[in-house]
């Protein structure tokens, strides 16, 4: 059963929706950097190194004893259209504490002035950049949420297509992989998300594609082939519009032969891991995050699939 603090996320996240309906991007934007700025805080033994990553400036976030040579490359959630690095430095910094890693999160360009595959084209920038400074690509983990989870896999796809080295495995908390926004839960799960919805998820999917295909596998990774690619954690929410798009690809990359685990967090809204600050599964799923990036890291694994109701 979901903890109380649960309601308390779910009005956060109503909250942070914007208020008004004609607001510009540039207000839209600057409006969620105050709310993270206000709820989202890092702990105070956080470092944050502002860096160029591949052309796109970024931030190395690092915490106490964290290993060198064990990396996260982080890709922030928002739709493709807003958000930071800085916006989610202190769940990608919560992650790195979790995963005993350095964090590099890059600031990929958004859309509607940049659309696909803009992103994406920073997101493969940011991880060569790694493999050029001499990191190793079985010590790099790529994680995101929501559309950085979907970003996540489009990454991996990329770089296998690429004939990149893959990095040790991909971690996606409740991940947007459906630019046509055809999953049963959106209808399903309706009433009880506090934040996405079918025509909000729409209108930011023709905003990313600008006209591009929307079942282009690097925009829509629910059509990509995943064969070839590492293990993959995938944690979701069950009061999530978004929870097909997360069961539906983990469907697909069982089907691949991927390494995967899919977790399910009973009566969990949307990248519920941002309300870590208080909310008691929000951490859960981040030590979980942390114990698959510990294990995955400095080997590459195949293996079974498994799924964890949490």
């Amino acid at each position: 059963m979901p903890s109380t603090e649960t309601e308390r996320a779910c009005q956060l996240l109503r909250d942070a929706a914007p208020a008004d309906p004609n607001a510009t991007i540039e207000d839209v934007r600057a409006g969620f950097e105050r709310f993270a700025a206000q709820h989202f805080v890092p702990g105070p033994d956080v470092t944050a190194t502002d860096v160029d990553a591949g052309g796109r400036p970024a931030l190395w976030l690092r915490t106490p004893g964290v290993s060198e040579d064990r990396t996260v490359l982080y890709l922030h959630g928002g739709g493709y259209a807003i958000g930071s690095a800085r916006a989610y430095g202190d769940l990608a910094s919560r992650i790195g504490r979790a995963a005993g890693a350095r964090v590099l999160a890059p600031n990929y360009r958004l859309a509607p002035e940049h659309p696909f595959p803009a992103a994406v084209d920073d997101a493969v920038a940011a991880y060569r950049w790694l493999l050029v400074r001499g990191t190793h690509p079985e010590d790099i983990v790529i994680a995101g949420d929501s559309a950085g989870g979907g970003l996540t896999l489009a990454t991996l796809v990329a770089l296998r297509d690429h004939g990149d080295p893959l990095p040790a495995a991909g971690v996606c908390e409740s991940p947007w992989v459906d630019m046509e926004v055809t999953g049963a839960s959106m209808d399903s799960k309706a009433a009880v998300d506090p934040l996405a919805n079918r025509e909000v998820m729409q209108q930011m999917a023709d905003a990313y594609l600008g006209g591009a295909d929307p079942r282009s596998p690097l925009a829509a990774p629910l059509h990509a082939d995943f064969a070839g690619l590492p293990s993959l954690l995938i944690q979701v929410g069950t009061r999530e519009t978004l929870l097909d798009d997360a069961l539906r690809v983990a469907e697909r990359a069982q089907a691949a032969g991927v390494d995967i685990t899919l977790q399910e967090f009973d009566g969990m809204p949307h990248v519920w891991q941002l309300f870590a600050s208080f909310l008691p599964e929000a951490n859960d799923a981040i030590q979980s995050i942390g114990a698959f990036i510990r294990d995955k890291t400095g080997r590459l694994r195949s293996g079974t699939v498994s799924r964890v109701a949490t």
